[in-house]
C-alpha cells in the first residue's frame, strides 16, 4: 500500500512537472508584440533635420518569443492623448507652462495606422510624414499612440502598448537633442569676453542665440527681448537679424570677425565656427560685440 501511494505521488508530480514545462515553453515560444520605445514613459525620439521639405520618420514594433513568428502579425495604431497626459503630470505636476505639447495634426501624417511583422521576421514599422519647419525649438512635441489587436491571436505587451513619438529638431548648426554649447570668445565694448552659448535650430539654415553677453532666460518674454537670428547664406556669409524685440545691426568691415560661418579641422577634429561682428540695443543701451562661436561637430551628433 505504501508503495502505491509513492507511485501515485510520483505520477502526480510527473504530470504537474509536464504541465509546468508546457506553460514554460508556451511563454517562451509565444510572439508577444511591443511598440519599440525607451522605458522612460515609452518615449521614442526621432531626430528630424530641418530641410524645408517633408521628412520621413518611423514607428516600429517587435515580436518577442524564442523563435520568429510563423505567420504575419498585424497591430493597429490609434491616436491616444492619455500617454502624454500621464507624462506631463508625472514630470511637471500641475505646472502647465512646462508641459510637452501634442504635435498638431497639420504637422504630420501617418498613411497607414498599422504595423505588420512578416512571418519569419522580428520587427515591422510604419512611416510618419513630418512637416517640422516652424515648430518652436523651445517646446517638446509628441504624437501619442496606442497599439490595438488587428489580427487573430496577436498578444500585445500591456507595458509596451503605447508610445510617445517625440520630434526633435536639428540642422547643421544646432540640435534639440542635447544641451551642448558653443564656446564664445571675443570682446564686448572692447573688453575681453567669454561665455558658453546654446544655439537653437529654427530653419534649414538659421539658428537663434542670445546676443552678446546677455544672460539666457527660458521665459518667452526674456528670449524675445535678448535673442538674435544667425542666418547662413549659400556662400557661408552670415546675416544677423533680430529674433523679436531686440535691435541689432551687423558690422561687415572687420576682417577678423567678418560675419562668416566656416568649418575647421584641427588634428582630426572638426569644428563649426561663427565669426560675428554687430551692435545690439536693449532698454536703450547699445553694446558692440566681436565674437567667435565654436563647437566640435561631434558634440552636435550626441
Amino acid at each position: 500500500m505504501k508503495r502505491s501511494y509513492i507511485a501515485m505521488f510520483a505520477l502526480g508530480t510527473m504530470f504537474s512537472s509536464c504541465k509546468d514545462n508546457e506553460l514554460f515553453e508556451k511563454e517562451m515560444y509565444k510572439n508577444e508584440v511591443a511598440l519599440i520605445s525607451s522605458d522612460y514613459h515609452n518615449t521614442f525620439a526621432e531626430i528630424v533635420s530641418l530641410t524645408g521639405e517633408e521628412v520621413i520618420g518611423y514607428i516600429a514594433a517587435s515580436a518577442g518569443g524564442t523563435h520568429a513568428t510563423g505567420s504575419n502579425l498585424v497591430i493597429g495604431l490609434e491616436e491616444d492623448p492619455e500617454p502624454l497626459q500621464n507624462y506631463n503630470w508625472a514630470l511637471f505636476d500641475a505646472d502647465e507652462s512646462l508641459y510637452a505639447r501634442a504635435l498638431s495634426a497639420d504637422r504630420y501624417e501617418i498613411p497607414e495606422y498599422k504595423i505588420q511583422i512578416n512571418a519569419g521576421e522580428r520587427t515591422g514599422r510604419t512611416i510618419v510624414k513630418l512637416h517640422p519647419d516652424g515648430l518652436s525649438p523651445d517646446s517638446t512635441y509628441f504624437i501619442g499612440l496606442k497599439a490595438t489587436d488587428l489580427s487573430s491571436g496577436v498578444e500585445i505587451n500591456p507595458k509596451k502598448n503605447t508610445i510617445l513619438y517625440q520630434v526633435i529638431l536639428k540642422n547643421d548648426y544646432a540640435t534639440q537633442a542635447n544641451e551642448n554649447t558653443y564656446a564664445m570668445i571675443g570682446t564686448a565694448d572692447g573688453m575681453p569676453a567669454a561665455a558658453n552659448k546654446r544655439l537653437f535650430p529654427l530653419t534649414r539654415n538659421s539658428v537663434r542665440v542670445i546676443a552678446g553677453t546677455e544672460t539666457f532666460e527660458s521665459e518667452v518674454e526674456d528670449i524675445n527681448k535678448t535673442a538674435i537670428i544667425l542666418e547662413v547664406s549659400d556662400d557661408n556669409s552670415v546675416i544677423i537679424k533680430p529674433y523679436k524685440d531686440i535691435q541689432v545691426n551687423q558690422l561687415d568691415n572687420d576682417p577678423t570677425y567678418p560675419n562668416l560661418f566656416r568649418t575647421e579641422t584641427i588634428f582630426g577634429r572638426t569644428y563649426n565656427v561663427f565669426l560675428l561682428s554687430y551692435t545690439y540695443t536693449i532698454n536703450g543701451t547699445t553694446r558692440l560685440m566681436k565674437e567667435e562661436l565654436r563647437i566640435e561637430t561631434h558634440d552636435l551628433d550626441n
